[in-house]
């Protein structure tokens, strides 16, 4: 299981042979990579920066991804985010699962992402033709926590 918070961007293909590098019991893999868009709430976006707080991060990250081991039956996990200043089209977030089955695979990976989006500190700052702003977490975000509240 890998975390990995950089100011570089990553190459999906090189990260994902790596995930299954000598693992034949790899039978499924599914990754997410989160996007930087030109729109925003309505606004034009130019340039997001987004800003984490070292040390804090890294062990957020990675209790999340310890989160989903103990739910499903994970052969390897990785998540990199980006940092710094980025540009629409730059990638933003890979989230990629091995898991010998695709429904692990598929399930783990959307865990991650929605834990991510809300639980993890990052602080993302918007530029638009307005000015800069900061981003919070949707309300959709928040709400998608909710299927993954396990039940007594």
């Amino acid at each position: 299981m890998s975390v990995r918070i950089q100011t570089a961007d990553f190459d999906l293909s090189t990260e994902i042979a790596q995930l299954r590098a000598s693992r034949p019991q790899v039978g499924a893999v599914a990754s997410f990579v989160g996007v930087v868009r030109d729109l925003n709430d309505g606004s034009a976006v130019t340039q997001m920066e987004l800003e984490h707080y070292p040390g804090m991060t890294e062990k957020s990250l990675q209790q999340i991804v310890e989160q989903a081991q103990e739910r499903w039956a994970l052969i390897d996990a990785l998540v990199i985010h980006r940092i710094g200043p980025l540009q629409p089209l730059d990638q933003i977030v890979l989230v990629a699962v091995a898991a010998a089955h695709r429904g692990e695979a598929f399930a783990a990976c959307e865990f991650i992402m929605d834990y991510l989006k809300t639980e993890a500190p990052f602080w993302k700052k918007e530029q638009t033709p307005d000015g800069a702003r900061w981003v919070d977490a949707r309300s959709t975000d928040t709400a998608a926590l909710g299927k993954w509240e396990k039940k007594a």
